[in-house]
């Protein structure tokens, strides 16, 4: 399905993947099978196939939110409490839209509040 240059523009990549799997998700998967390891980014990249240029935006937003940790070269899944509660929203967001159906996002957009309109 077709979308806007205005929406293309001013969407993040992870935003725009079709299969619904973010690379973000795919960062939290590898990671989440290796919980006992460390891995550079250039190793996360390969086995995720999440492209180079996006690699270190995604770490660093899961870093933010405490998903991941970070040491010199080299990145680990999380605090197990963080990630925890994150596979928890995660899971109860694929329980959600199993029962009632998935959110259409240009819907969303529709309802949106510009930030211009809010001054």
């Amino acid at each position: 399905m077709p979308i806007d240059i205005e929406t293309f523009e001013s969407s993040p990549e992870d935003r725009l993947q079709h299969n619904g799997e973010t690379n973000a998700d795919r960062v939290m998967q590898f990671l989440a099978a290796n919980p006992d390891q460390a891995f550079t980014q250039s190793e996360i990249r390969d086995a995720t196939g999440v492209k180079a240029g996006s690699i270190s935006v995604v770490l660093s937003r899961l870093e933010d939110r405490g998903l991941v940790r970070h040491k010199g070269n080299y990145w680990a899944l999380g605090e197990a409490d963080d990630v925890a509660a994150y596979a928890n929203m995660v899971e109860s967001t694929r329980t959600a839209n199993g029962r009632f159906g998935e959110e259409d996002m240009d819907e969303w957009l529709e309802h949106a509040v510009d930030d211009e309109d809010t001054e």
